[in-house]
């Protein structure tokens, strides 16, 4: 990491645009939230195939159905508070069970949505979304890889889901061809031999600082990225250290803790798991950074925690 920040959100307009340009079946749909999220470029661009269903998110994911039926790349979106918790049925029965090709990508997820508070603080979207089958569930890291992740959907042919945070997130990787996404395949982003942290979307930075904070300490924490959420990388799990931490800006019960927890379970990994995220809690409204040392997700926290259940 350089310190250079950038935001994923920006990162889905500009992809759009791109892939709008290539293809000429992809159409975009908003919830009147398109300067948020950011598809207002897409809009500007090719007006004729952006849709506002206005602030209707069932509406626009029975929009996005319908569109699909008639061949066409669908991606839908608004604040993942809306996106998944207003429309889940809709996207449950429109669109997973049919298993059409509509890309749901969320902004504003998280606890570092910020000043907009617990009403708009999404962190229950991953637990809810991969309970849904044929559901592919993704959270990129930084703006590069969400480049990659909206490529990669543009081409995958079904239901994903997609989360982003509203702000800016430190770059971890060079440019997009060094993030580029694998369904199912996470990424380590560094070696070390006593645990094993894995972490997802916007906190990954942090736990790359919480390794540096704990190699002080004198424990050497290897850093895993898991962008994909559903389908899982069981074997990253299962090749990860005996004492693995996930670490996310999600709800501890449901997300890739849970997640992580029901691979070591059902394959009987000899493995302990230490898991770090909102603790069953709603969140509340201020900074993004000062809301990260509040539920103890900043990298110096972490690795505080980390060092206490050892």
């Amino acid at each position: 990491m350089n310190g250079v920040k950038k935001a994923m959100r920006e990162a889905y307009g500009e992809t759009l645009v791109e892939l709008g340009e290539k293809n000429e079946n992809i159409v975009v749909l908003d919830a009147d939230l398109s300067g948020s999220t950011k598809t207002a470029l897409f809009s500007k661009k090719y007006p004729e195939r952006f849709f506002n269903a206005g602030i209707a998110e069932q509406n626009m994911i029975g929009m996005s159905a319908g569109l699909a039926r008639t061949g066409k790349t669908v991606f839908a979106s608004t604040f993942a508070m809306f996106a998944t918790g207003r429309a889940w049925e809709q996207i449950r029965n429109s669109i997973a069970y049919p298993k059409l090709n509509v890309k749901v990508c969320a902004t504003h997820s998280g606890i570092t949505v910020g000043e907009d508070g617990a009403s708009h603080q999404m962190t229950e979207d991953l637990a809810i979304m991969r309970v849904i089958p044929n559901m592919v569930v993704l959270a990129p890291a930084d703006y590069y890889e969400a480049k990659s992740v909206i490529k990669w959907c543009a081409n995958y042919e079904g239901p994903v889901y997609v989360r982003m945070p509203r702000g800016n997130t430190e770059l971890i990787f060079n440019n997009e061809e060094d993030a580029k996404f694998e369904l199912g395949k996470a990424r380590k982003l560094k070696e070390g031999t006593d645990i094993t942290i894995i972490a997802t979307g916007e906190v990954v930075p942090e736990a790359l600082k919480a390794s540096e904070y704990l190699s002080n300490e004198g424990i050497s924490a290897e850093v895993v990225s898991m962008t994909s959420i559903k389908p899982i990388d069981e074997v990253a799990i299962s090749f990860a250290k005996d004492i693995i931490v996930t670490l996310e800006d999600h709800n501890v019960i449901g997300g890739l803790g849970g997640a992580v927890s029901e691979v070591v379970s059902s394959k009987g990994l000899n493995k302990r798991v230490l898991r770090i995220g909102i603790n069953d809690t709603f969140g509340k409204s201020g900074p993004a950074s000062e809301l990260l040392t509040y539920y103890k997700l900043d990298g110096k926290s972490v690795a505080e925690t980390i060092v206490k259940n050892l």
